[in-house]
């Protein structure tokens, strides 16, 4: 990865509808997104990956009126991910990450995979009824994932666009999220630029001096 290359261009707004990422460079980026972390390894993610035609047009669709606009973006690039957050941390689902925990061995010693479920617990019932931002919280998770993701996006060659510009009660609604306990966070649109549509003109952000402060 060229950090120079990266810090002085654009994220994709044309996607090249004739480019598709080839399965094996789609398999390792979802690898490297399964293995993103979250806080206290509550994993509270779910990821719909849209490889169709059919999965991206259905999304395109239920954008809701005012975000028409990025339906193209959808249409036109490779994959397009639905990240989705759960609403709450059901006890059912702690225990599964604590069982998956245990069975990968993460901590050997009995005692301490004790101690952390214990710690897992407490830093939860802290956000649910303490700071009362748990869902707020779980979502801050999503996003350090798709950050990780698009750098990993970019090691493999591939442009990686977040979109907010949805409503998320209507892609919700057509993919049957709220039903797993989840809903949608994010939109991650992965592809291959449109060689006649990308912005050349240079990047604009506040000067060094205005963003850092050294103590």
């Amino acid at each position: 990865m060229t950090l120079d290359k990266l810090m002085n261009k654009h994220l994709t707004r044309y996607f090249d509808p004739s480019k598709t990422i080839p399965e094996e460079t789609l398999q390792q980026l979802l690898r490297f997104l399964r293995s993103t972390p979250s806080s206290v390894n509550v994993q509270p993610n779910h990821f719909y990956v849209l490889a169709t035609d059919e999965g991206k047009a259905r999304l395109a669709a239920n954008l809701g009126e005012r975000f028409q606009d990025n339906g193209e973006k959808i249409l036109n690039a490779s994959h397009t991910i639905i990240l989705t957050t759960r609403a709450d941390v059901p006890d059912s689902h702690l225990e599964a990450v604590f069982m998956k925990e245990r069975a990968d061995g993460r901590f050997p010693d009995p005692s301490k995979q004790e101690l952390w479920e214990s710690m897992t617990r407490d830093f939860l019932n802290l956000r649910n009824y303490g700071y009362k931002d748990l869902n707020h919280w779980m979502e801050k998770q999503t996003y350090l994932a798709v950050g990780l993701t698009m750098m990993a996006a970019a090691e493999l060659g591939v442009e990686a666009t977040p979109l907010e510009g949805f409503d998320p009660t209507s892609v919700d609604k057509a993919f049957k999220i709220r039903e797993t306990g989840h809903s949608t966070t994010l939109l991650l649109a992965l592809g291959y630029p449109d060689p006649k549509k990308q912005y050349t003109s240079p990047i604009s952000r506040f000067d060094a001096d205005q963003l850092f402060t050294f103590v």
